[in-house]
This record gives structure tokens, C-alpha cells and sequence, in this order.
């Protein structure tokens, strides 16, 4: 059988789910999401209003495709290159606060579930969305 989620873009992938998590209030910012940035690499907040649900619809992909991930790890997904005014730029890891406050929305939604000392991982409810999510997308694109 092929794997559906991994078989669409995953932007198209995650705007779906984003736009799904948003209409039905599974995940809601925090007053502070507006105003913080996304890592210490980063100079601005995003400029995306919905940024929030797009990045819980990315996590929610990245725990389907690695398996029971960590917050530490999944830091590393959304970190970059922080660039420290003359000296040579490097890796800084992601905001660590974002992360842990999604998955636990998500969490609480029924839709990510813990494995001990292992992380987070994606439940059936959750897989059952990305991939009706992924193939309205792929129904779309073949008619």
C-alpha cells in the first residue's frame, strides 16, 4: 500500500490540516504567540497570523513520519542558522516552549499521545486525519 501522506506536498498537506485544526479549535494560540519569536536564530515573529496552526500541523506530520519523538528533537526540526553579528553563524534549535505547548494542545485533542521515555506519539485519530486530509488533497489533483 502506498503511504498517502507521504505522497502529497507537504505544504498543501499542512495548510489542509492547519486550516482544519484552526475551523474546529483543536490547538488556539496563547496571548504571547504574537509576539514571540520562533527560535533565537530568528530576528522577527512570523508574520503569518496563523502560524500557530501551521506549526502544529507540521508536528503532527513530523510525528507521523519519525515515529515517538522528544521535544528536544523536535526542536532540531525548527531550529536554523543563527547568524551572531561577525562571527561565523551556526545551528541554534527552535523554541522549546512552542513545541511542548502544541503537543500538549494536540495532546489534549486526542490526537498525539506519550510514550514513555520515548516522546510523543501520533494516535489513530491523528493518522486518520493526515491521511483524509492527504487524500482529498491527492482526489483534488487527479480530477
Amino acid at each position: 500500500m502506498v503511504d498517502v501522506v507521504r505522497a502529497v506536498e507537504p505544504e498543501k498537506l499542512i495548510n489542509r490540516v492547519a486550516a482544519y485544526l484552526k475551523n474546529n479549535q483543536v490547538v488556539t494560540p496563547p496571548p504571547w504567540a504574537m509576539f514571540v519569536k520562533t527560535s533565537v536564530a530568528r530576528e522577527e515573529p512570523p508574520r503569518n497570523p496563523d502560524w500557530w496552526f501551521v506549526r502544529a500541523a507540521s508536528i503532527l506530520r513530523k510525528l507521523y513520519l519519525y515515529g515517538p519523538v522528544g521535544v528536544s528533537r523536535m526542536r532540531k526540526f525548527y531550529g536554523g542558522r543563527h547568524r551572531v553579528g561577525m562571527a561565523p553563524p551556526y545551528f541554534a534549535k527552535g523554541g522549546g516552549a512552542i513545541v511542548r505547548k502544541i503537543l500538549q494542545q494536540l495532546e489534549k485533542a486526542e490526537l498525539v499521545s506519550t510514550v514513555p521515555r520515548k516522546g510523543r506519539a501520533i494516535t489513530p485519530k491523528g493518522v486518520k486525519l493526515l491521511e483524509q486530509a492527504a487524500k482529498s488533497i491527492q482526489a483534488g489533483k487527479e480530477s
